[in-house]
């Protein structure tokens, strides 16, 4: 089958979509048809994929991550602490990465959100030690292999511990090494239009690890060369306590003042804002990525979603970093963020699909790709298929339903961009016994050394 023949994903057992209750078919990597219910494709000389026993989702889209922590995941020393504390006990383990621990570790938590049902993902990669320059190139590389769509950012620290911050001085780099990477990052990687695969968004770490001069310099450069911007901001009071203490304002103020208060932006966690900072926020297209694990296990806080959305402000949904959510399954986080929003709405204002919605349609939106997120003719044929086949399922009435509340975690193929990057549960030519153990080894070493 070349990959210009149209393939018929042909009754599935339930879709994410109206209008296609017999599937929908994909051509030359974009959804160029809706069957309904009675009917068969009008495209010609289709090559046809039984559904019958998958539920069909829009390729799940992950918002917030950052890979390299999958080699620190539930670490001693880091456990049963705060942000603030737990950043500096990780700090210095995160100081020996390497490039190849770094590219085991992006290799493990894309191939981990593949499975997951996760088309297209970001990574907030913000520490660069020396000899870990090309950490973007690195990531790219394995995005490419893998067949995952990414949006990269180049995230950046200049604060550090003898300036006031968090970070020691070894992962930080000066405001022209950080700017001058950027614009090489864009001009050598950053695709556009409807089809890219890869793309690169800029990313001062947050308020507390780098100047006021970077992130406004940052800003004008993500203006000058039309990329996205993101960052951390809103997850804990300490954050609040420091901005008030630095800048003499809130963090949102802060971010204003810089210039990123703007539709390029999308921000991580967004617990502590104001009714009126919500409105600022809608009003500004300014998007937020919720991330439930994370902000659980910290103890951050609880992502105020629904009042977000009633004062207009777009939500996505993220894993956050394999050292605070210990896993990178976007699927889980689906279902975890529909438990802890349900538990702080009630059964009337959070349903299952509006998780659904978050890790879709919303997080389209959050990174600027309105052509991904949902199954419709001209949309990205970026889908996730999952089979009901497991005990978890059994006795289901509603197949849509029970991917969430009956806790799905492992689709069982994912197709990027018209291809298959996910066969039967496994990627292809992925030897993943090997990848854990030497993605192990490379953990150890950074714990021990």
């Amino acid at each position: 089958m070349s990959d210009a023949t149209p393939i018929w994903i042909r009754d599935p057992l339930a879709i994410l979509a109206d209008g296609a209750a017999r599937g929908i078919v994909v051509k030359d990597g974009r959804i160029v048809e809706l069957v309904p219910a009675g009917r068969t494709p009008a495209t010609a000389d289709v090559a046809v994929f039984d559904a019958s026993e998958h539920v069909v989702l829009p390729g799940l889209i992950n918002t917030h991550h950052h890979f390299y922590q999958t080699l620190t995941r539930a670490l001693p020393a880091a456990m049963d602490r705060e942000l603030f504390p737990w950043l500096q006990a990780l700090y210095p383990v995160w100081a020996k990465l390497t490039p190849k621990a770094l590219e085991l570790g992006v290799t493990v938590a894309m191939s981990e959100l593949l499975l997951s049902g996760c088309t297209t993902t970001t990574d907030h990669h913000y520490v660069f030690p020396a000899g870990l320059e090309d950490a973007v190139d690195i990531e790219v590389g394995v995005a490419k292999r893998l067949g995952m769509r990414v949006l990269l950012t180049r995230g950046s620290m200049n604060l550090s511990q003898r300036d006031g911050g968090l970070p020691p001085d070894s992962v930080v780099q000066d405001e022209d090494t950080i700017l001058a990477d950027s614009a090489r990052a864009v001009a050598r990687h950053h695709q556009r239009g409807a089809d890219a695969m890869v793309q690169i968004a800029l990313a001062p770490c947050s308020p507390f690890s780098v100047t006021t001069s970077l992130m406004r310099a940052t800003a004008d450069l993500a203006g000058k060369l039309d990329v996205r911007l993101h960052t951390h901001l809103a997850e804990t009071e300490d954050e609040n306590k420091f901005c008030e203490q630095m800048y003499g304002c809130r963090p949102l103020d802060y971010l204003e003042q810089c210039g990123w208060l703007n539709a390029r932006t999308w921000l991580a966690h967004g617990i502590f804002f104001n009714a009126d900072e919500m409105k600022r926020l809608g009003k500004a297209k300014t998007t937020i990525s919720h991330c439930a694990c994370s902000n659980q296990l910290l103890a951050s806080g609880c992502c105020p979603v629904c009042e977000m959305e009633e004062a207009g402000v777009g939500m996505g949904l993220g894993v956050d970093g394999s050292a605070s959510n210990d896993g990178s399954n976007l699927m889980q986080e689906v279902r975890a963020a529909f438990l802890l929003q349900r538990a702080r709405y009630g059964v009337a204002k959070v349903s299952h699909k509006d998780a659904l919605r978050w890790a879709t349609k919303g997080s389209a939106a959050c990174v600027g790709r309105p052509e991904l997120g949902e199954i419709a003719v001209g949309k990205a044929a970026d889908l996730a298929l999952f089979r009901l086949d497991e005990l978890r399922f059994s006795g289901h009435g509603d197949p849509l339903a029970a991917l969430v509340l009956c806790g799905a975690h492992r689709a069982d193929r994912v197709m990027v961009a018209g291809k298959w990057a996910v066969i039967d549960g496994a990627i292809p030519g992925l030897d993943v016994t090997d990848l854990i153990r030497r993605h192990s080894s490379a953990a150890e070493a950074m714990r021990m050394g």
